[in-house]
């Protein structure tokens, strides 16, 4: 058996169409295009590589694009009034601040100060509330790219055992909360799944995993997901991005998997293009909400 791709790339450029054409729609109507502010500490390498793709994601559907590049000593005053001044600005739909942070800075301080209206990373608490709750404001970009990666390449989920590899609050437990959810008019995005969620810790996890239907891997450990862990023709999804040989990245799963599974995301060119996708999607929501 050889596993038939999930080709993130490919479905991340249709959506991208769908999004431009929204968008478009929007300024013939006379309303402001969505804009997305960026907010970036400091010069790590891979940060300003991702803060890139968004700026150049903005650009191909017609949004407006701000970075802020901070010096990597900025105090943390500095930046809750930088982000303070962004929520009232009217241009401005959605903030991101691109983490990892420095230490001088509070990654929950951040979190609490970016609006909830324009919080298009879904990290406030007042967005995880709303998704947990099942009637999601945004939905998270990456756990969202994943349903839509699946659900689009005709994947079934409702019924089925998912597994999902990962307790992050960025990426585990909001696609654990989405895979279980009912599928509603507030909140589409339910797959309504069984779900399982493992980690590195769960006792026999190659007995929980050859379980899955759709085997889901968001650890962040190259090559932790073997083919002897994974049911014959299941469907599974990659979200790892590690560092490999040649400075390459490489995926949580094990790339002799697609021997085993019926579907495979691979790394790159998964699951990464469509967590950006659905980050202007999110910005496209936000206009919506906040102008109409």
């Amino acid at each position: 058996m050889t596993a038939r791709v999930l080709d993130g790339k490919q479905l991340a450029q249709t959506m991208r169409v769908e999004i431009a054409a929204a968008v478009a729609a929007r300024t013939a109507a006379g309303k402001r295009p969505p804009g997305l502010a960026v907010v970036l500490i400091g010069d790590n390498k891979a940060s300003a590589a991702y803060v890139r793709n968004k700026q150049k994601g903005c650009a191909e559907v017609g949004m407006g694009s701000w970075l802020h590049h901070l010096p990597v000593h900025t105090s943390e005053s500095h930046l809750l009034a930088l982000l303070d001044t962004l929520n009232t600005d009217p241009a401005v739909h959605g903030i991101l601040v691109q983490l990892p942070l420095p230490p001088q800075i509070r990654e929950d301080a951040v979190i609490h100060a970016v609006g909830p209206r324009k919080d298009v990373d879904a990290f406030h608490p007042e967005n995880v509330g709303l998704l947990a709750a099942g009637f999601p404001r945004f939905v998270p970009c990456t756990p969202h790219g994943v349903v839509h990666l699946l659900r689009r390449n005709d994947v079934p989920l409702a019924g089925r055992e998912v597994v999902v590899v990962g307790r992050s609050n960025i990426v585990g437990k909001p696609l654990a909360l989405l895979m279980m959810q009912k599928a509603t008019t507030a909140n589409p995005a339910g797959c309504d799944a069984t779900v399982t969620v493992a980690h590195t810790r769960t006792p026999d996890l190659a007995a929980v995993c050859r379980r899955a239907d759709v085997l889901v891997a968001a650890v962040g450990r190259a090559g932790l997901i073997t083919p002897d862990m994974v049911k014959s023709g299941a469907a599974v999804v990659d979200v790892g991005t590690n560092p490999g040989a040649a400075g390459k990245l490489v995926g949580d799963v094990d790339p002799a998997v697609a021997g085993v599974a019926g579907a495979l995301s691979p790394v790159p060119g998964g699951v990464g293009p469509m967590t950006i996708t659905m980050l202007l999607a999110n910005t496209l929501r936000a206009a919506e909400l906040l102008d109409g």
